[in-house]
């Protein structure tokens, strides 16, 4: 890498995958995300959105091509910090949380960092403080409400303090209230985002840009707005916008440049 030019959050060259029933996932992915940026990345079911996410902090290995996260290359000796600098929210909040209390769960992943004592409780609180749940601290996560669950899965991945948010339909779930309140969580983060989503008001709220992802391939990436005003576009790749939404008459997200 040369002096002038800075790593990027995320660098994803040419990653193909094929599942052991031979289903080929990923084909010649490319995906380059820079620090603070926030990306959409959109597509129909099945066209590999969850399977790219797993790539990003190592669950998965492609068969072919690479990923970088910032100046690491994801790969068997690099896991441990790669995984502190991605953080993946999973669909269902009930993936992430097993621990008899929220706070143990938020404390969780900083405790394998090596974090103990005031310092632990101190980012425990920094990460419940973050999503609005510092007073359901000592309940256990399954008497929460779903919106709630969800709340502290994300709090269980700020804890680490991450430079990439991967979250997998986040909105999946929640009631418009919640679904306020989850945009304005992640509003305020200075990570950068990937978020798998068919919540395409969503996407557009939250992300300038937007990769279209279909049948394991990148078939466009560029400004959300752009994206779901292309009528084509949306056809060929069953994306669908709720009934009367107009995309341009919607502000711009927060970093868009129009």
């Amino acid at each position: 890498m040369s002096g002038t030019q800075r790593a990027a959050a995320l660098d994803v060259r040419g990653l193909s995958f094929t599942y052991p029933d031979g289903r080929r996932a990923l084909r010649a992915v490319d995906l380059r995300i820079e620090p603070g940026e926030r990306v959409a990345l959109l597509g129909p079911n099945g066209a590999g959105k969850t399977t790219l996410a797993l790539h990003l902090d190592g669950i998965l290995r492609g068969s072919a091509g690479t990923v970088d996260v910032g100046d690491l290359r994801v790969g068997p000796t690099t896991l441990q910090e790669v995984r502190r600098r991605v953080q993946l929210v999973f669909q269902d909040p009930d993936d992430q949380l097993f621990s008899p209390s929220v706070r143990d769960d938020v404390a969780f992943g900083p405790a394998n960092l090596g974090l103990r004592g005031a310092e632990l409780e101190a980012r425990v609180a920094e990460a419940l403080d973050a999503v609005g749940m510092v007073g359901h601290a000592d309940r256990p996560p399954h008497h929460l409400s779903f919106g709630q669950r969800r709340r502290v899965a994300i709090a269980t991945v700020l804890a680490m303090r991450p430079d990439v948010l991967v979250l997998d339909e986040p909105t999946s779930n929640l009631d418009p209230a919640g679904r306020r309140e989850l945009g304005e969580i992640l509003d305020a983060r200075d990570a950068a985002l990937l978020i798998a989503t068919h919540d395409l008001p969503f996407a557009l709220q939250l992300c300038p840009r937007a990769v279209v992802l279909d049948d394991g391939a990148v078939v466009a990436d560029g400004p959300t707005a752009d994206l779901l005003a292309d009528a084509d576009l949306m056809a060929a790749h069953r994306l669908e916008l709720p009934y009367g939404f107009d995309p341009r008459s919607v502000p711009p997200a927060r970093g868009a440049r129009r």
